[in-house]
């Protein structure tokens, strides 16, 4: 490869924002941010997305996605997959010219492929790291098709100081090969024209409904805003989730379980929306709130607050890098119930506040998550890791 010729870059996934490849998260999406970025600088960008319905190759306005058909083999199915999705890449990126792999490391999507081409990892979150954080045991299997796969990365990227310190303890890796990069927000998707127009009293969450989210805590402190201002509106959007601890295959059933009758008269669970109206629900919501207990960073805090959102996020680890407390949003302990619904309150009672907390969130979103700048640092990595 020449000096001026750009490079071809790979991303595997098990999710990725597209009508035909099924639900996507939070990884998903700040892959499909990353890869448009990429694709918008003039580089060639291809997408291999695992555990598909078939196997086809589209075009997604520049960006070619290979789905990778699921198979079923009759045992040691989680090695055998692997080696057929390895051999369709590695065949795939030897005739289109792929220069560098992406992977995340969530359950070791890479554990046992070999490539001949660099391989960087990026913490998404892996099982080991989201078990640690929420002490509790994990599958052996996991941790094993992780470690492995992260032994035979050729890099890696962090999201956070945070993740890169808590993810090289679990797995000793050497710091040194670590390269912290913030997700990066194009934020011409993200424009708020008339941040004062919103729904008063009106909270929103975004995310999973799982324990790790810390929605069950939520539900305790919404129980807190009701006394206080009966009026108050809390709308939930994410798929339901099984709850690990109790074995229930709902965790929103135990989210209203933990609810007064009141506070569960003022809530509205949409379920999971189209990402595109994701973004309305942001509009019109006074305050956003997302009291977690496991992430790496957390996309929907920093899309909230690109959207010029007063947000109430959790104080743990990660989220010293998304909001500096009390300037561009707040940072509170997610079992701190009475702080923080004392703090939403206080934001639904100030109008102006929250306007200028907005304000604030979007500056702090452009100087560092703006897609423009990480996208570059990202394409650096990238060049460095294969010599150029």
């Amino acid at each position: 490869m020449s000096l001026t010729e750009k490079l071809h870059i790979g991303f595997i996934t098990m999710e990725y924002p597209h009508s035909s490849t099924g639900n996507s998260g939070g990884l998903g999406t700040s892959i499909k941010h990353l890869t448009r970025a990429l694709s918008d600088e003039g580089y060639k960008v291809s997408v291999f997305i695992v555990n598909q319905d078939e196997n086809a190759e589209i075009d997604d306005s520049g960006i070619t996605l290979y789905k990778i058909k699921h198979k079923t083999f009759r045992a040691f199915n989680w090695l055998l997959y692997r080696i057929y999705a390895n051999k369709r890449i590695n065949l795939i990126c030897k005739n289109k010219g792929v220069d560098i792999l992406e992977a995340p490391d969530w359950t070791g999507l890479t554990a046992f492929m070999k490539f001949k081409i660099p391989v960087v990892i990026r913490f998404h979150g892996s099982d080991t790291y989201f078990c640690h954080l929420e002490k509790r045991p994990q599958k052996w299997k996991n941790r094993f098709l992780e470690s492995n796969a992260l032994k035979m990365a050729d890099a890696y990227i962090a999201p956070t100081e945070f993740a890169a310190t808590e993810t090289q303890k679990l797995f000793k890796i050497n710091k040194k090969e670590i390269r912290t990069i913030h997700y990066g927000l194009s934020l011409n998707d993200f424009i708020n024209n008339n941040p004062s127009s919103f729904t008063p009293n009106t909270i929103l969450y975004i995310g999973t409904i799982i324990r790790k989210k810390g929605v069950l805590d939520l539900a305790q402190i919404f129980n807190l805003v009701v006394e206080a201002n009966p009026e108050v509106k809390l709308i939930l959007v994410g798929a339901d989730s099984g709850d690990v601890q109790t074995g229930t295959n709902s965790t929103y059933s135990l989210f209203e379980a933990l609810l007064t009758p009141k506070a569960l008269s003022n809530v509205s669970y949409l379920g999971k929306v189209p990402y595109t109206e994701v973004k309305n629900c942001i509009k019109n919501a006074q305050v956003c709130v997302f009291p977690s207990f496991a992430e790496t960073l957390g996309m929907v805090t920093i899309e909230s607050m690109a959207m010029q959102k007063a947000v109430v996020n959790t104080s743990i680890g990660w989220a010293q890098s998304l909001i500096d407390n009390g300037e561009n949003g707040y940072l509170i302990h997610p079992t701190h119930h009475k702080e923080y619904a004392e703090r939403i309150n206080s934001l639904l009672n100030d109008i102006p506040k929250c306007i200028s907390i907005g304000k604030a969130a979007r500056l702090k979103v452009d100087s560092a998550f703006n897609m423009k700048i990480q996208v570059k640092k990202n394409i650096q990595f990238y060049k460095e890791l294969i010599g150029l």
